[in-house]
């Protein structure tokens, strides 16, 4: 594996314990190094780490407020 995908790798703790779990990638990063920003896609889908799932989980939050203020009128 290069050296720059291994500091990336050391540098972001969620890459790290994704790849402990899925240690299938380790041979895709040996073959090409590209295969980095693939495995960090599915990471990201995999924590709910996308946009999209940070504004749902927002969104959530707001609504559970919303409720509980409605509770105590």
């Amino acid at each position: 594996m290069q050296i720059d995908i291994k500091i990336a790798i050391e540098q972001n703790p969620n890459l790290k314990r994704y790849l402990k779990e899925n240690s299938y990638w380790y041979n895709y990063l040996n073959r090409n190094p590209i295969y980095l920003k693939a495995m960090e896609e599915e990471m990201k889908k995999k924590y709910k780490l996308t946009p999209e799932d940070k504004i749902e989980k927002m969104y959530n939050s707001i609504s559970m407020v919303s409720e509980f203020l409605k509770i105590l009128k």
